[in-house]
């Protein structure tokens, strides 16, 4: 124990060192635009699509090795991924209905696990604070490239995320209900009732149909800045502890906001993948056996 303690602190110590500028460079900030890394043609490839490489063949690997062996009595990795899939299907079923659940699961569940690896893997030592500097031709450092960046302090990686679930959204509710019933479900008046006061509700929920398009729209931004401000502001502000703390002590000061971080990374997971399930169970029709769960 005492030896893991001391490595731990070792890798801590040397993955910080570079923020602090111990050659005598300034210390850095996490910059709002990822930076390139390296170029394949008219390709460029940012620190933050190289962290998202990594994760997903993390999670294929670590998905491999706990399926390879499958047995009635699981132990190990396949103890915890199925303890994990099954908590997540529950976790779905409850929202959305068991049937919707299993349907879209291949994607509700891809998308916590990618969150929350991201989420954490961007606090890992290292991510962030080692790289290469950049030399002018004077030979003058004029900047410092980190190799890896949290992927989901990059807008665009949110965006993305966003972007696919609002185009299965569409496809899961055309699916579900049709064009016409999917429209109906925005703009009809589906209540009871009869002659003017049932007039005046079918005209107001028409005219609120198009706030709710409008809210549909909207629902891509708000996922994409939700999950991006919140990754993005915790990993500056382990930054701006790491260089209050100094050269030296930068890492003491920011450990109780690691841990922070490390919450607020699963959290965002799971409010990501909730929102994102509710919008969908909102919208999708369930089976009569269903509305009852």
């Amino acid at each position: 124990m005492t030896r893991f303690l001391v490595t731990t602190l070792g890798l801590w110590l040397l993955a910080f060192a570079p923020a602090f500028g111990a050659e005598g460079g300034e210390p850095h900030t996490l910059p709002f635009q990822a930076p390139v890394v390296f170029e394949i043609g008219f390709f460029k490839v940012t620190n933050s699509m190289i962290a998202m490489w990594t994760v997903g063949a993390l999670i294929i690997l670590v998905a491999q090795l706990a399926t390879r062996k499958i047995s009635l009595i699981p132990s190990g990795l396949q103890n915890l991924a199925e303890t994990v899939v099954e908590g997540l299907q529950g976790f779905l079923g409850g929202i959305m209905g068991e049937k919707l659940a299993r349907e879209t699961f291949w994607f509700f569940g891809s998308v916590f696990i990618f969150i929350i690896c991201a989420n954490w893997m961007g606090l890992f030592p290292g991510v962030g604070t080692v790289g290469h500097k950049l030399i002018d031709a004077s030979g003058h450092e004029v900047g410092f490239v980190p190799w890896l960046r949290g992927a989901n302090a990059d807008i665009n990686m949110t965006l993305g995320l966003a972007c696919v679930f609002f185009l299965l959204w569409l496809f899961w509710s055309i699916k579900h209900n049709g064009v016409g019933g999917f429209l109906s479900h925005i703009f009809v008046y589906q209540g009871e009732g009869a002659g003017f006061m049932k007039m005046l509700l079918i005209v107001i929920f028409f005219l609120v149909g198009f706030l709710e398009v409008i809210s549909i729209m909207i629902r891509p931004l708000s996922l994409t800045f939700r999950l991006y401000g919140n990754i993005y502001a915790g990993e500056n502000l382990l930054e701006l502890m790491l260089q209050m703390g100094g050269t030296y002590f930068g890492w003491l000061a920011a450990l109780p906001f690691y841990f922070l971080e490390l919450m607020v990374g699963a959290i965002q997971a799971l409010v990501f993948t909730l929102l994102t399930a509710v919008f969908t169970g909102l919208m999708c029709h369930h089976e009569e056996g269903e509305h009852g769960h």
